[in-house]
């Protein structure tokens, strides 16, 4: 249930704070109180959409909180932990929302979360109703969601739609492959030009890392061996050169050394530079008889580049992805060779999931014939209570051709309100007010196999009677020993059958408009009574009395 609602700055409420009971409530006041605020705050804290029109004139943001005490709250735990939101403490869940001209920012249970989060979880709080929404009665999922409620078969649709998921992805393999089948020699012919001309190539990673390297060496070989030979013969080979004049410097320090042994130390590392000195001449002379200048070598390597750089231009940027293209083709190749076989397997597949979800949906559909006159008695039952005194009803499932998402059957609510007339489906009865009713009818038959916490009618009770009103609050009042249920509501009769009754009203504080929520009893509700039976006087105050008397 609801157990704490805090709305701040929002329309014409400044501050509120309600703490609503359990059972049957209702909120009555004047038109343009602001009672829609009290329906417009629960469904921001479900997550409706917000924009900074909600924010109270001359205020920067808007906050709204919510409490929630869940009975059984495993489900919504499970939901919060994978999105990595922390559990419900002692079955208490808590939904806050911030709204600010510059974005909104929601949070449950501390944690900030999604929208999509948010009214996730909604949808399992509360079920609203209002003047707008019974059209959703006519369209055939909210029928098959309510005869399912009804036939309390959620192991059994799990099932089927598990099963029904497995055969949609079997079937469009073996189709996706069935179609690949029908590819023409030409994308076979282009696919086996593409792998001949990778494989001929025949390159290693290890040559295609080289071939730019070596490829540049043997093409500047000239300038190389110009700029190298210099080098040796500078180090090695004149009578001036560098080893030469350094051989002059190691025997004038080994004189040194004889006449004065303590220049040793410093002198050594000559000895060691002539040694480099030798090595480096010697590296370069290998490095200049080893430079190509083969011309027919330089043309085998000219041609090995240019296909290395045709490979990359189809193919890709390096040999990596040269070959995972290479890779690609090739199973290309093997799934098109080979899918005789694999069809064979898909189709075998695909006949095996459908005989099983055939065997889910024989169950689904078994449970939804054997719920439909049930559900169908049921309903007449509260229905004529709410004033269809010889109306007739019936739960109509007609099979698919194919099997659907909710199942291989679709269904139709016929409804007769009248006697001497026949069953129409409900998304051809043009009252609103009708369509209520019947909404309140399902509702009812419902009440024993519905787990939503709270139910939320505004203003269900439009355009009907007097004697109706009063039925249509019974039917509520027996709700509330379920559910908690909330009303807003114009009508005394209603009213007085809650098991409290709240008052929203709105007044001047500071020049400035507020609403502001009380709960009533005693003489004040008698009060608000009165105001609602549009009279005043000894009269008004004896009915407004025995309003309250006959319904408890």
């Amino acid at each position: 249930m609801l157990s704490l609602l805090k709305i701040r700055n929002l329309a014409l409420v400044d501050e509120l704070i309600w703490e609503p009971e359990p059972g049957f409530l209702a909120i009555t006041g004047e038109t343009g109180a602001g009672k829609s605020v009290i329906m417009g705050g629960i469904s921001l804290v479900l997550g409706e959409r917000a924009d900074k029109s909600r924010i109270r004139s001359g205020e920067t943001q808007c906050s709204l909180e919510a409490v929630f005490h869940i009975n059984n709250p495993q489900n919504i735990n499970d939901i919060l932990e994978e999105a990595g939101v922390p559990p419900c403490e002692e079955g208490a869940l808590v939904i806050r929302r911030l709204i600010t001209a510059n974005g909104n920012r929601q949070f449950i249970n501390n944690t900030p979360v999604t929208l999509n989060l948010l009214r996730q979880i909604g949808g399992g709080l509360v079920d609203m109703h209002h003047p707008e929404a019974h059209r959703s009665l006519t369209s055939q999922e909210r029928q098959l969601d309510l005869l399912d409620a009804f036939a309390e078969n959620a192991n059994c649709l799990n099932h089927y739609r598990q099963a029904y998921r497995r055969w949609l992805d079997a079937r469009a393999a073996y189709r996706d492959l069935l179609e690949s089948e029908m590819a023409n020699e030409r994308e076979l012919d282009f696919l086996r030009h593409q792998v001949d001309e990778i494989e001929n190539a025949a390159f290693t990673a290890e040559e295609a890392a080289e071939l730019e390297a070596n490829w540049q060496r043997a093409r500047n070989a000239g300038r190389l061996r110009d700029t190298a030979l210099p080098m040796a013969h500078l180090i090695e080979g004149a009578d001036d050169s560098v080893i030469s004049q350094l051989q002059q410097l190691v025997r004038s320090a080994r004189d040194l050394e004889r006449l004065d042994a303590s220049c040793a130390a410093w002198l050594a590392p000559l000895t060691g530079i002539v040694e480099e000195l030798e090595d480096l001449a010697a590296h370069l002379q290998d490095y200049v008889s080893e430079l190509c200048g083969d011309p027919e070598e330089l043309a085998r390597l000219e041609e090995r580049i240019s296909t290395l750089d045709t490979l990359k231009r189809k193919y890709g940027a390096d040999f990596e992805t040269i070959q995972a293209h290479l890779n690609a083709c090739r199973e290309r190749l093997d799934s098109i060779d080979n899918r005789e076989e694999m069809l064979r397997q898909l189709a075998e597949q695909e006949r095996k999931l459908f005989a099983e979800l055939k065997i889910a949906a024989a169950a689904l559909s078994d449970s939804r014939r054997k719920a439909a006159p049930k559900l169908a008695k049921d309903f007449l039952l509260h229905a004529r209570q709410l004033g269809f005194r010889q109306s007739h009803f019936d739960v109509a499932l007609t099979p698919l051709n194919e099997p659907g998402p909710h199942g291989t059957e679709e269904v139709d609510f016929l409804f007769g309100p009248n006697p001497g007339e026949p069953l129409k489906s409900l998304k051809l009865i043009a009252s609103s007010g009708e369509l209520a009713r019947v909404m309140l009818a399902l509702k009812s038959a419902l009440a024993n196999r519905d787990d939503t916490p709270l139910l939320v009618f505004d203003e269900i009770d439009a355009n009907v009677g007097g004697e109706i009103a009063r039925a249509v609050g019974m039917k509520m009042r027996e709700l509330g020993n379920n559910h908690q249920v909330i009303s807003i509501t114009h009508f005394p009769q209603v009213a007085a059958l809650a098991n409290y009754h709240y008052l929203i009203s709105k007044s001047t504080v500071n020049e400035r408009t507020v609403s502001q929520l009380r709960q009533v009893s005693d003489e004040h509700r008698v009060n608000e009574l009165m105001r609602m039976l549009g009279t005043g006087g000894e009269a008004a105050h004896a009915h407004a009395i025995s309003l309250l008397n006959i319904e408890h």
